[in-house]
């Protein structure tokens, strides 16, 4: 996988185990205190790993995907971070799985980079617990299918992948603006992020009386963003009889809820042609909504 300033490729564990070992000890051992007889185990020899090098052969960051269908040894050296390295590494490491047709690939994530994995498609599993006296998060993803969201937790989670992965458009359908999911901190950060970045976010509604009354934090976000987020209430009767919600970017993303008034469902950020459908069916039912005027600031 060729980029232009660095090459991610499989590699066979013991010609690059000098490469490997320099990263991860670099990183693992010397960075973050990991002990070094922890940092090397007996499964390496059994794990697909990829490799990353600079142009000039050097080696820059490393991958390894278990026998256990698992992700780990993620790490990439300092003056590579924020340069798409370590996305390229995992991207090579869901490809070994596709390869392997396994249907589902886990990790355990520090927690400072939990945001990084959820924009490729995992979900949190579990509790969070300390390993090698790192806090960690286990996560999952279906390698070629829509994950499940069990859960209030797992349905945050693939509301933040969403709005991280969304290029200019995300539109939401919702029945009563969904307290417990969208009024939390940290999705209220990352809405606010993507609208002064210049993104657009569309949300339609079908009781809007709920929200008004509970003074929803969105709602005063749209009040001090009026040019990026936008507000329509459902009102046709084709439309109010949907029993369902979801959310959808424009990069192949999508939460669906065959039941609005819950948070189970399915996710996944890689597919186009779900995505497609979904953005016609909000664009049709936008097009007969009403403006939510309710919710425009005193003023304007």
């Amino acid at each position: 996988m060729s980029h232009p300033d660095f090459v991610v490729e499989a590699v066979e564990y013991a010609a690059a185990l000098p490469d490997l070992r320099a990263v991860r000890e670099t990183v693992f051992v010397r960075e973050q205190g990991v002990p070094a007889g922890i940092e090397l185990d007996a499964l390496d020899p059994l794990c697909d790993h990829v490799l990353a090098r600079d142009t000039e052969g050097r080696p820059i960051g490393t991958g390894r995907l278990t026998p256990e269908h698992r992700i780990g040894r993620m790490a990439v050296v300092p003056d590579w971070r924020g340069r798409g390295v370590g996305d390229a590494l995992l991207d090579a490491l869901i490809e070994r799985a596709r390869a392997h047709r396994w249907r589902t690939i886990a990790l355990h994530a520090q927690v400072d980079a939990i945001g990084f994995y959820l924009r490729h498609g995992f979900l949190p599993e579990g509790k969070q617990f300390e390993e090698a006296g790192i806090q960690h998060q286990g996560m999952v993803r279906m390698v070629d299918g829509p994950n499940p969201v069990a859960d209030r937790e797992a349905a945050l989670a693939a509301m933040l992948g969403l709005v991280s992965t969304a290029r200019r458009e995300l539109l939401i359908y919702s029945r009563e603006l969904d307290p417990g999911l969208l009024d939390q901190p940290e999705l209220m950060t990352a809405f606010r992020h993507f609208a002064i970045s210049g993104g657009e976010l569309r949300i339609l509604l079908q009781n809007p009386g709920p929200a008004q009354r509970a003074a929803a934090p969105l709602i005063g976000l749209a009040q001090r963003l009026p040019s990026s987020i936008g507000f329509r209430i459902v009102e046709e009767p084709v439309d109010r009889d949907f029993a369902g919600a979801y959310a959808v970017n424009d990069r192949g993303g999508w939460y669906y809820r065959n039941l609005g008034h819950r948070f189970e469902g399915e996710t996944r950020l890689d597919a186009p042609g779900r995505a497609r459908q979904l953005r016609a069916l909000f664009q049709e039912t936008w097009e007969r909504a009403r403006p939510g005027v309710e919710f425009r600031a005193l003023g304007l």
